[in-house]
């Protein structure tokens, strides 16, 4: 199934449900902060639903640790938080690429 046929989907059924009526914004066009980047504008749309994309939770846990990598001061610690490092940032470079993979085909 295309990802338009998808959309168009959803939208029909949440209108038959109703949920389209008295939307905080509607018939106003989309705030373009960020010119056409399309990643921005779906997090954008995400993040004012109240839905945290996992992307940017990873994003989070990597500045986290990454700030632990930093503090920590003895070896056997700098080396566990190194590797802790190591792995989020290797799933959220998995997720980024999968994700500008299957936009890029769809």
């Amino acid at each position: 199934m295309k990802w338009s046929s998808l959309i168009e989907r959803q939208i029909l059924k949440a209108q038959a449900e109703g949920q389209m009526e008295n939307l905080k914004g509607a018939g106003q066009p989309l705030n373009a902060r960020s010119g056409n980047d399309v990643d921005a504008a779906g997090f954008r749309i995400m993040a004012e639903a109240g839905v945290v994309p996992r992307e940017i939770e990873m994003r989070k846990q990597v500045e986290t640790l990454q700030a632990a990598y930093k503090a920590a001061s003895d070896p056997e610690a700098r080396k566990a938080a190194q590797k802790a490092l190591a792995e989020a940032q290797l799933r959220l470079d998995i997720e980024i690429e999968a994700r500008r993979k299957y936009y890029r085909t769809s």
